[in-house]
């Protein structure tokens, strides 16, 4: 199981396409961003290759989608209505009852929390997460991926950005557009990220069509995030309409919208891009954390204008073991409570507490208890459908 659910079993008819059908059972060898539409739909996933913590599996897990990988892969037999049993990780042939099955929630600390960053993929995560009964208070921040802003919007970055200056302006005005749906969500203190574009080039050359996307032999450690940025003469351009029409939108409210760049390793890379995205020195800008250079660079980025941090534990894990997040088959070096991981957690919070600046962890629901014993931080980062289950065990309720 590489994705849980709050129920113990879920069903649903097999849906072996692209195309969306609600409350399907979604069968594909591989998730990717080309099955966006579909997976949304879907009220589970069965596939072959996949880890805990790939790109989509993030996306289901912001849903409550569950995602089951099946060693022995036949989707010709996965046809018709199936159950997907969550609580013994299989899946049935056919339906069962589903009713009243839940699966126990492990212990959690979520009183213990100062803040929540919640990290979602449209405007309806923001509607589910503030109406969680009671309301999780702590929730002070929402953060979101320019790429599935993308795929909300139905855009194609790498199309739009080639095709020419004034797509660029319309691209950025798009996501900007989204951005705004999402801003009229939100209750008062609460705020948005968003991430900026990381597209690496094999997910890239699946929503592509407009243009060739060159091959990488390693897209993982390849040309994306700040690197990409800082490579592409339009994404200014892009990014310049974007906030011009958040700012005639959305009036001062524009400044509830604030960005973070990925994929980044020093304050050498921060300086060079600000100046690419033509930012004045008081114009805030974020910083994600996900590599190891970049958690050595956290004080850096504090004395280079950084306005706040967010670690990627997802990335940073895989990098500092090297497990691959998406390979199943090295699922067992993938250790989100790794010593190594845990110290480089403790680095980057340590340095955060003595320059004062702010940072979220992102955390999976199962490592809340144990990040807040081990680590020196009440700021967390975590998925709707995860936060969810936390607020309704703490007021002992079932999930």
């Amino acid at each position: 199981m590489l994705v849980g659910s709050p129920r113990a079993s879920v069903r649903g008819i097999c849906n072996r396409t692209r195309k969306p059908i609600e409350g399907a059972v979604l069968v594909v060898e591989t998730l990717g961003p080309d099955f966006y539409d579909a997976i949304v739909a879907s009220s589970a996933v069965i596939c072959a290759r996949g880890g805990r913590t790939g790109h989509m599996q993030s996306l289901c897990r912001s849903r409550g989608i569950p995602v089951l990988r099946v060693d022995s892969f036949e989707p010709d037999v996965l046809v018709g209505e199936v159950t997907v049993r969550v609580d013994r990780e299989s899946v049935i042939l056919g339906g069962v009852d589903t009713t009243r099955q839940q699966v126990p929630l492990a212990g959690a600390g979520l009183d213990d929390l100062e803040s929540v960053c919640v990290v979602i993929a449209d405007a309806a995560d923001i509607r589910s997460t503030n109406d969680i009964v009671p309301r999780v208070e702590q929730v002070n921040c929402y953060f979101v991926r320019e790429e599935f802003v993308c795929f909300a919007a139905d855009l194609s970055p790498v199309d739009s950005l080639r095709a020419g200056d004034r797509e660029a302006e319309h691209y950025g005005e798009a996501i900007a557009s989204e951005l705004c749906s999402m801003v009229k969500e939100l209750l008062p203190g609460q705020r948005l990220v968003m991430r900026l574009l990381d597209l690496r080039s094999d997910d890239a050359a699946r929503i592509t069509t407009g243009v060739a996307v060159e091959d990488e032999p390693n897209p993982e450690l390849g040309l994306h995030g700040t690197r990409w940025l800082l490579a592409d003469h339009r994404y200014p351009r892009a990014f310049r309409a974007l906030r011009a029409y958040l700012r005639v939108r959305l009036g001062w409210d524009a400044d509830r919208v604030g960005f973070a760049v990925p994929f980044i390793n020093d304050q050498e890379e921060f300086l060079r891009l600000r100046q690419h995205l033509g930012l004045t020195g008081d114009t805030p800008l974020g910083v994600f954390l996900e590599t190891p250079a970049a958690v050595h660079s956290t004080a850096e980025f504090r004395t280079s204008g950084a306005s706040e941090l967010f670690v990627g534990t997802k990335d940073l894990i895989q990098f500092y073991l090297a497990a691959d997040r998406g390979n199943h088959l090295v699922a067992s070096s993938y250790q989100t409570r790794h010593p190594a991981v845990l110290a480089a957690l403790r680095q980057a919070i340590e340095s955060c507490h003595e320059t004062g600046l702010s940072l979220h962890v992102f955390v999976l629901g199962a490592d809340v208890d144990h990040y807040l014993r081990h680590l020196p931080t009440r700021t967390l980062m975590m998925c709707t459908a995860e936060l969810e289950q936390l607020a309704r065990r703490a007021e002992g309720g079932s999930p």
